[in-house]
C-alpha cells in the first residue's frame, strides 16, 4: 500500500489583495456529506499570511465549489504577536464551536522573525473565527526558548487536550545551524498548557535539521502522525505510536517524498491528515511551502 497522489485542489489566483500567493498549511473541517472546508494560509503583496478557505466536493474526483472573498483571520493590530501573519496549525471541535490553532509571528530585529501559538474561536461555519485574546495561549518560556509553530491540537478526552507543536533547540532560524523539532504539551481546557520541553518526534537522518507541521489523528488503536521533515529538501515524514508519548518513524512505509515532475517536484510538506468515508486522505503542500497551491493524496 502506498499514497496515491490525487492532484493538484487549489492555488490562488492572484485577484484579492489579501491572497495574492500561496495556500499553505491546508487543514479540511467536513461541513456537509461530501464537501469539506479547507483552511489554509495565503499572502497579501506585503507578505502577511491570512487565513482563507474553499469547499471542495470530495463526492468523486475533488471538485473546486467556492472559495472565501474575505479573510476567515486576518493579522492583528500592530503590536500584537500575529501582526505579520497567520499561520493554520489545526481546527479542534469543542462543545461550543471550533477553535483555530495556530502560529502568529511579527518581523524581528536581530532575527528574522519571532513567532508563538494563539486560538481564534467561532461558533459554527461559516462564521469567521474571532479571536481568543490578543496575546499567544503558548509563547517563549525556558522550555521554550527560542520559537514556538504550528499546534495540532487532539481533544483525546472532554478535559484532556494534547498538543503537539514545533520548537527550535537553537536559537539559529536559517539552515545553517538550525535544530526545529516536535513537543508535546498537555491541558485540561485547551487553554493553559504544561509543557516541559521534552522532544516527542527524533531526528532520523544524519542530515535532517527540521521536522515541522504535525498533524496526528487517531489511528488502529493508536495515533498517527505526518509532519514535514527537511534535511536535503522538504518531504512529509510519518510516525506510530500506542500511547502519544513513544512515537516510531515509518517514512518508508507511509511518508510522501517529491514526485517527478510538476507542482510537487522540489518538496512536499505541511500535511494534514483526515478520514472520508472509511478512507485516509492527506492533504499537502507542494513546491515553494505552498506557492503552487495545495494538493490531496489518497492511502491505498
Amino acid at each position: 500500500m502506498a499514497w496515491r497522489r490525487v492532484g493538484l485542489v487549489y492555488a490562488p489566483d492572484g485577484s484579492k489583495p489579501w491572497a495574492r500567493t500561496h495556500a499553505s498549511l491546508p487543514f479540511p473541517v467536513q461541513i456537509e456529506s461530501s464537501i469539506f472546508r479547507f483552511f489554509y494560509s495565503t499572502r497579501d503583496g506585503n507578505q502577511r499570511s491570512h487565513v482563507g478557505w474553499v469547499d471542495v466536493d470530495m463526492s468523486s474526483t475533488p471538485r473546486l465549489l467556492r472559495e472565501a472573498t474575505e479573510p476567515a483571520l486576518a493579522p492583528g493590530p500592530a503590536g500584537t504577536f500575529d501582526d505579520s501573519g497567520i499561520g493554520v496549525g489545526c481546527i479542534t471541535p469543542t462543545n461550543d464551536g471550533l477553535r483555530l490553532y495556530y502560529m502568529g509571528w511579527n518581523l524581528g530585529l536581530r532575527t528574522a522573525w519571532h513567532n508563538a501559538i494563539g486560538v481564534a474561536l467561532a461558533h459554527t461555519l461559516p462564521d469567521s473565527f474571532v479571536r481568543f485574546s490578543a496575546g499567544p495561549i503558548l509563547d517563549r518560556s525556558p522550555e521554550d526558548p527560542y520559537t514556538l509553530s504550528y499546534p495540532c491540537v487532539l481533544r483525546r478526552h472532554p478535559n484532556e487536550w494534547w498538543m503537539w507543536y514545533g520548537s527550535n533547540l537553537t536559537p539559529e532560524v536559517s539552515d545553517d545551524g538550525m535544530k526545529h523539532a516536535i513537543k508535546l504539551c498537555r491541558s485540561t481546557d485547551g487553554i493553559h498548557w504544561d509543557r516541559d520541553g521534552a522532544v516527542a518526534i527524533a531526528f532520523k537522518a544524519a542530515n535532517e535539521y527540521a521536522l515541522a507541521r504535525p498533524s496526528v489523528i487517531e489511528f488502529d488503536g493508536g495515533l498517527l502522525m505526518c509532519f514535514s521533515c527537511r534535511g536535503d529538501r522538504y518531504r512529509i515524514g510519518c510516525a506510530r505510536s500506542a500511547d502519544g508519548l513513544e512515537w516510531t518513524r515509518i517514512d518508508e512505509d507511509m511518508g510522501l517524498d517529491t514526485s517527478a515532475e510538476g507542482w510537487d517536484s522540489k518538496m512536499t510538506c505541511y500535511p494534514a491528515l483526515f478520514r472520508f468515508r472509511d478512507r485516509l486522505w492527506l492533504a499537502y503542500n507542494g513546491n515553494h511551502y505552498g506557492a503552487t497551491g495545495f494538493g490531496l493524496a489518497l492511502w491505498n
